[in-house]
């Protein structure tokens, strides 16, 4: 959530009249994150977010953002992307749609294209408690289940295939040492994709993405329990396994971030959550310390690739790349056990 583009502020005003979310108040660009240009819009009407896509195409775009809008109205917290009133959606017979189809959830602005979303509620919690994760595990289940009967279907631009593109050109920065373990754990992902196992992992949309600064939580009525209000920054989303998504989760949420060390009493909170929602089936159970390491290594490669490569942006910080080399190594090292499949009792979704 960098500053790649300006965008002035009548330009920001005229696009939120026109969405028919009232006169533009307060704009202000957000610091931190990589990849798009954000800023925060306040209307007389309500508080939401533009961002500008600096690197995914207009093609793209309807995935993410119909994705938000199918979550949302199957009452998973999301922020609800706003559609335009002028643009007509297509009609669609099955799941063709035209590839050039204009999108009424796809704006342009400064010459990119954009999207404007509701601002959820809340703050991001970096500290997170075992309470935090069981909250997350929740909706983290709950969207896995909301996204089956969603009618796209988009690869994760950021998976294997894109590892082993990307790996090559990371390559010649890193020592001997570092070099060694990204060549070993791309060839063991390689194989671990080619299994029968992995083919037999449930798959469907999954947010790529969730780590801690991407959920937001407030409290209980009682002001005693923090309660997640949404969870937001859906553009690294695609179709992938629901093993994998949570394997993201569980390298963030549920680690020493110091250290990368596994942090058993929020990884156990976290696990036991989720799973009583949507229980893992044995292939899962049996494959979450290799889709451990796989969430790592995207992570890594992913961040060596922001760090020596980067681009030009205000506010912009890359993250450190040396984290997800610790997560990766600690994750080799001592391998999380397979949770049991009598670990938590099924719950209504």
């Amino acid at each position: 959530m960098a500053v790649y583009t300006d965008v002035g502020f009548d330009e920001a005003d005229a696009l939120v009249q026109r969405l028919g979310l009232g006169a533009l108040r307060e704009f202000e660009g957000i610091q931190g994150g990589i990849e798009n240009t954000n800023y925060f819009a306040t209307t007389d009407q309500g508080a939401y977010v533009l961002t500008l896509f600096e690197r995914l195409g207009r093609e793209q775009l309807p995935y993410y953002l119909c994705l938000m809008k199918h979550l949302a109205a199957r009452g998973i917290p999301v922020p609800a992307p706003i559609a335009d009133p002028a643009v007509t959606p297509p009609k669609v017979v099955g799941l063709e749609r035209p590839a050039d189809a204009p999108c009424e959830l796809v704006h342009l602005v400064a010459g990119k294209p954009a999207a404007v979303v509701q601002r959820l509620s809340g703050r991001s919690e970096l500290a997170p408690g075992a309470t935090h994760c069981a909250e997350l595990g929740r909706w983290l289940a709950r969207m896995h289940l909301a996204g089956r009967d969603f009618d796209r279907v988009q690869p994760n631009l950021r998976g294997l295939a894109w590892w082993n593109a990307t790996a090559p050109v990371v390559l010649p920065h890193l020592d001997e040492s570092q070099a060694a373990l990204l060549r070993g754990e791309l060839a063991y992902q390689n194989h671990v994709a080619q299994s029968s196992a992995y083919a037999a992992l449930p798959r469907g949309p999954v947010h790529a993405d969730l780590f801690r600064d991407n959920a937001m939580f407030d409290t209980t009525a009682d002001g005693e329990q923090p309660r997640l209000s949404g969870v937001f920054d859906f553009y690294f989303a695609g179709t992938d396994t629901w093993l994998f998504d949570l394997a993201v989760c569980l390298n963030d949420w549920a680690v020493d971030l110091p250290t990368g060390a596994h942090d058993p009493l929020r990884a156990d909170a976290l696990l036991a959550a989720y799973m009583g929602v949507r229980p893992l089936t044995g292939a899962e159970r049996a494959l979450l310390p290799a889709m451990l390491r796989a969430a790592a290594l995207r992570f890594w490669i992913s961040r060596l690739w922001d760090f020596h490569l980067p681009r030009e942006a205000s506010m912009l910080k890359a993250h450190d790349p040396t984290h997800f080399e610790r997560v990766l190594r600690e994750r080799a090292r001592q391998p999380l056990a397979a949770p049991s499949p009598s670990a938590t009792a099924p719950l209504a979704a």
